[in-house]
């Protein structure tokens, strides 16, 4: 099964945002938001709109998605600190890169739908084939239910090739979405290793939590027989956390 690698516009909006934000003071006492023309809703600070890295206005489509985030340059102390602010760096890669991108950006998300996590079971031991099969399956019917999307699941790590047509349905309903839903799909699905998963969050279909304990199955399983150590316990509280924020990013796009 191969391993896909982060979209370029999407390493490439996170660098910028860290780079322009990063030792930079706090210069603002209130935050707020308000309308935005016809754009959305922007984000106040004193009265003023921030910047993206690439000097565009920090608007968003929904009073909910502006104020989630507000909250987090609300939530900042004497300097800024950019891994607090993910729906901030969510919206910037949104405005900045993705509308240039889009094709691309859906090719890969659809990629992932041609090596996804819930489609490649064990093939041993039988507890945790048992367990990726009662998980999995679920998720792979929700798929060709309501996505139209069927995958055909598969045993050991060889690579199952899919249809076609499951792929170009992954495409298109990428390419249905705003700019802001399609950075937060390019995001959920590279971090679930599922276009499925990806999907079921973007949908409300699962929530963050769920979709990204789907995901981590295998690893659980690991866990269970050997431990965890604390660095790994670390990154993986870090990655459900992310998992959790796009769940609140979708939901706020939709209200």
């Amino acid at each position: 099964m191969s391993h896909i690698p982060p979209l370029d516009p999407m390493v490439a909006a996170r660098k910028g945002f860290r780079e322009l934000e990063d030792r930079t003071r706090r210069f603002w006492k209130e935050v707020t938001v308000a309308p935005h023309g016809e754009d959305g809703w922007a984000v106040l600070l004193d009265g003023r709109t921030p910047k993206t890295p690439a000097k565009a206005p920090l608007v968003l489509p929904t009073e909910a998605a502006a104020r989630l985030v507000a909250d987090e340059w609300a939530a900042q102390g004497e300097f800024l600190d950019p891994h607090a602010m993910p729906a901030t760096r969510l919206a910037s890669t949104a405005i900045d890169r993705i509308g240039q991108a889009r094709e691309p950006v859906a090719d890969e998300i659809a990629a992932y739908a041609g090596t996804d996590v819930v489609c490649y079971l064990a093939e041993h031991p039988t507890p945790l084939v048992k367990r990726q099969e009662a998980a999995w399956t679920p998720w792979r019917e929700w798929a060709a239910r309501e996505m139209g999307v069927v995958l055909e699941p598969a045993v050991g790590i060889i690579h199952q090739p899919q249809s076609e047509d499951a792929i170009a349905r992954v495409k298109a309903h990428a390419l249905t979405l705003n700019d802001f839903r399609l950075t937060g799909l390019a995001t959920a699905v590279p971090l679930l290793g599922s276009a499925v998963l990806g999907l079921a969050l973007e949908q409300g279909a699962l929530s963050g939590e769920e979709a990204f304990d789907l995901s981590r199955i295998d690893e659980l399983f690991q866990e269970e027989q050997w431990g965890v150590d604390a660095e790994a316990a670390e990154r993986t509280e870090a990655r459900r956390a992310e998992a959790s924020l796009l769940e609140r990013w979708f939901s706020a796009l939709a209200q």
